[in-house]
């Protein structure tokens, strides 16, 4: 890399669309473990954005038009090559009647709160068979009515093998008319058109960043997660799943192999039907900490491999959010497609990552919040340095934070790191 590179001229005078398609080619040659003409960068502000524009975090949310407004302007002061918002929105919870699971800023949190996830014991151990023998079943008449409140009505549907009864299951639709199930088919419809908005505000969104010249985030895909993840997060719970491990490891397993199975379908028909061909896959439980070695090999890297292999086959690239550490892990991500995959790494020691899996997967992240809400100018400059020299060394390197959202970070820090990645990450 050169030591220097004037950063008035890297894009003086270049129209949005030549931007764009820079930067687009800068991030997709990082993507497939390629050298680009420099380290690109993508910035995901969220709750920074509210920060910068002095409103509040629900205003944020709820607001449309003030968060694309807020969202152009630290693009256009930044110049990242990609830039995005907040990643959540309550919009579907809220017509929906609200979940169990979730509190957003002005909806169980303060105004200004961050969205919280709020973990519970949604299945319990004695839900496994009816899980196995029909998971769509099991989730919309017995798991939906606990955890939304405005879909409870479901609990009083027939069974819903009885949909392929044909002609004789017309007899049965008078059961339907019910007023819990008719009012729990109300807040469902009132759901989907909340989420149909929120998905248009989102590509209207992606468009208008594209008018500017900034190419869309890396990670926009199909949402899927690990299987351990699956059965753990929304589901058992970290209690739950942990007694599982112990107590009926036959079925956990089996249901996890349930969850590979449908998981893969839906990411797969979802990249077919929306031409995008990438799958985000943030991790949880399988970090450093959370269990042995023998479980991790047992329970969590089986059927976490077996996903990424088989989105790679069907031509998707897994974007895989590797949230605490993973130290002790990297020598198994080594096993993964070369060139295919991606990851993106909060608290691991992203050197020995880049020494481990650098010749395996584009690494995006790096830079530690923390330093980003604490640090001086000075410690911000030399650790961007030392991360375009080690990390970024021969491409395959996405320069964003740790956990791809910038809350609480200091404007005037952004701009020291932003600067000096382009000053010292090209190549």
């Amino acid at each position: 890399m050169t030591e220097k590179t004037t950063m008035a001229a890297l894009d003086a005078g270049k129209t949005p669309q030549q931007l764009f398609g820079e930067r687009m080619a800068r991030l997709q040659t990082a993507l497939r473990l390629g050298q680009p003409d420099r380290i690109p960068i993508q910035l995901g502000f969220g709750y920074m954005l509210a920060e910068m524009g002095g409103i509040t975090r629900q205003q944020l949310h709820e607001d449309a038009a003030k968060e694309q407004e807020l969202l152009e302007a630290a693009a256009l002061r930044f110049q990242p090559d990609s830039a995005m918002s907040i990643y959540n929105n309550p919009a579907s919870s809220l017509a929906i009647g609200g979940d169990r699971m979730t509190k957003f800023p002005g909806h169980g949190l303060p105004a200004d709160g961050s969205f919280q996830f709020v973990e519970g014991e949604y299945m319990k151990g004695e839900d496994y068979d009816a899980f196995l023998a029909d998971p769509g079943d099991w989730a919309i008449r017995k798991y939906w009515p606990r955890v939304f409140p405005g879909l409870a009505g479901f609990a009083a549907l027939p069974p819903l093998g009885l949909a392929a009864f044909g002609h004789y299951f017309l007899y049965n639709l008078g059961s339907l008319k019910a007023p819990p199930i008719v009012e729990a088919l109300r807040n469902l419809a009132a759901g989907i058109e909340a989420q149909a908005v929120a998905d248009a505000r989102a590509i209207a969104s992606v468009g208008r960043m594209a008018e500017l010249g900034f190419a869309p985030p890396t990670f926009v895909g199909s949402l899927i997660e690990a299987p351990f993840d699956f059965m753990s997060d929304t589901l058992r719970g970290m209690r739950g799943i942990m007694l599982d491990i112990h107590r009926r490891p036959e079925k956990l397993l089996a249901a996890m192999d349930r969850a590979l199975e449908f998981e893969l379908e839906f990411a797969i028909n979802w990249s077919r039907a929306t031409g995008i061909n990438v799958s985000f896959i943030p991790l949880h439980r399988g970090s450093d900490g959370f269990m042995s070695i023998p479980q991790f090999e047992k329970f969590y890297w089986p059927t976490l491999k077996a996903m990424q292999e088989g989105l790679v086959a069907a031509g998707i690239q897994p974007f895989v959010f590797y949230e605490g550490v993973w130290d002790q892990r990297l020598h198994y991500l080594a096993q993964l497609p070369k060139g295919k995959v991606v990851g993106l790494f909060q608290a691991s020691d992203i050197f020995k990552v880049k020494e481990v899996v650098g010749d395996t997967m584009c690494i995006a992240g790096g830079m530690p919040n923390s330093l980003l809400q604490a640090g001086t100018a000075d410690e911000v400059r030399e650790f961007t340095i030392k991360l375009c020299r080690e990390v970024g060394k021969g491409g395959g390197f996405i320069m964003t934070t740790g956990i791809g959202e910038m809350e609480g970070c200091k404007p005037e820090l952004v701009d020291v790191w932003v600067d000096t990645t382009k000053e010292y990450g090209v190549y």
